[in-house]
């Protein structure tokens, strides 16, 4: 039996009509059934493009000539849209960016979870989508004698120096561009990957949008830091909001930013944050939402889905520094968080100290493994809160939830795929999905939140 061939070849160049946008944001047409995947196009587009690469069952495109573009389609207004890796969607305006979302979200739930009468309300934007990131992780590096700071372009380690980053906090920008010039002024050798030698590896700033601090981390190589006192009245004296300067330890061959050593060269350990009117105090390493004014449209969403009426025990599996279960505490009996960083659980029993919450207990572990625990312990949740990372809920996690038969789960999600293959997974363990609310956290990517609201079926 012949192996079948592609209808495209590489190299060669097609007229299309673009019909859809993958999950992440590369226009898809059809040569005689045959996807072919090109970046900057859009559904209803039609253009010519050139094949790049040739897979089994499909293929890459660049867009050549654009005949008929979309109405949605904007001029992306960053500089270095087209380089950069960090935004997907800026060739497509806010309100396209908002339908697409929504369009994807329905249609994973409908191909993987088998969840067609399922209600998807309209995606939430926000009403200014720009400079929404309260966190900068910008790589350095050297060009022609002299450092470069910004982020990787595409599928690449070549790093794009950018004076701004439009979906970045301007004190973010601020901070990096000055460590930058002080950096170079003192002579601070960049990393080399290559060769594995030089000092500083990242510039990393943390704004608390709601205090106004800012905390600069140096990630070095080396724990040597030369010049570390004059780097630091540098800083302090040219950055006027400061509070925290941290320098991180990496000397590991990795493309992980931290290392496991961290020392506070002046100032706090920590920044703090409001979400809401709940306070948190954030580390250099801490995992805290980048976009804290859709974290509090999507945890508002996640109180309101839980139906707490105050004599409620809730169990938050995956809690992190604690951002929902302190969230849900005020409106609940007794919240029991579980996170398998050890660092985070710190994190999260300081900041229920900070806000004078008491009703909370937080555990280090495997939410799968606790969570059974708590259950032998007679520990019975009334409400069940996950909000794991891209992959998904564990399958015994999953297992657990369906054999516990909590009467209300409320998940989290930040990839609608694995939310869809894990709310399949509770359908037929007998529960309801009952509605699911997308969140815009990221504008201009291709990514989106949910919420979804799960309950036992009667």
């Amino acid at each position: 039996m012949t192996k079948q061939q592609a209808p495209v070849a590489k190299n060669e160049y097609y007229d299309v009509v673009f019909t859809d946008l993958t999950h992440d944001g590369l226009g898809v047409a059809k040569v005689d059934g045959f996807p072919l995947f090109v970046k900057n196009a859009l559904p209803g587009e039609r253009a010519n493009v050139k094949v790049v690469k040739v897979k089994k069952g499909y293929g890459y495109g660049r867009l050549i000539e654009l005949y008929e573009p979309s109405p949605d389609r904007v001029e992306p207004p960053c500089p270095v849209y087209r380089q950069c890796g960090g935004c997907q969607l800026q060739h497509l305006s806010y309100g396209g960016q908002l339908k697409a979302k929504e369009k994807q979200v329905k249609e994973v739930l409908a191909r993987i979870g088998k969840l067609d009468g399922v209600t998807v309300h309209p995606v939430i934007g926000m009403k200014n989508p720009w400079r929404y990131r309260n966190k900068a992780q910008v790589p350095v590096g050297e060009r022609e004698g002299g450092l470069v700071a910004g982020f990787y372009k595409e599928r690449s380690h070549e790093i794009i120096d950018m004076d701004a980053c439009l979906i970045q906090q301007e004190k973010n920008d601020v901070v990096v561009q000055t460590v930058k010039r002080i950096a170079e002024r003192y002579g601070i050798p960049p990393y080399d990957e290559t060769t594995h030698k030089g000092v500083l590896r990242h510039i990393v700033a943390r704004y608390g949008a709601a205090t106004g601090e800012v905390m600069v981390v140096l990630v070095t190589r080396t724990e040597h830091l030369p010049h570390e006192q004059e780097i630091v009245r540098a800083i302090v004296r040219e950055i006027p909001d400061v509070t925290s300067i941290v320098q991180n330890i990496n000397p590991e061959r990795t493309n992980v930013i931290f290392g496991a050593q961290t020392r506070v060269l002046w100032g706090s350990e920590f920044i703090t944050d409001r979400i809401g009117d709940i306070q948190f105090a954030i580390s250099a390493r801490s995992f805290y939402q980048v976009n804290p004014e859709q974290t509090k449209v999507l945890y508002d969403k996640a109180l309101e889905y839980a139906e707490l009426t105050g004599s409620e025990t809730v169990m938050d599996a995956y809690c992190g520094i604690g951002t929902i279960s302190l969230f849900l505490a005020r409106k609940a009996k007794h919240v029991y968080g579980v996170e398998i960083v050890p660092e985070a659980i710190e994190d999260a029993k300081r900041n229920a100290e900070l806000n004078g919450i008491t009703n909370v207990t937080f555990e280090v572990g495997a939410a799968e493994d606790v969570i059974p625990r708590w259950y032998q312990e007679g520990i019975r949740a009334d409400c069940l809160v996950v909000d794991p990372p891209r992959k998904g809920c564990d399958a015994s996690l999953l297992e657990t939830i369906i054999a516990m038969k909590p009467p209300r789960v409320v998940y989290v999600s930040c990839n609608p795929a694995t939310l869809a293959r894990d709310l399949r997974i509770l359908e037929d363990g007998g529960y309801e999905t009952i509605e699911v609310q997308p969140v815009d956290m990221f504008p201009h990517t291709a990514h989106v939140e949910c919420v979804a609201k799960i309950q036992l079926r009667l």
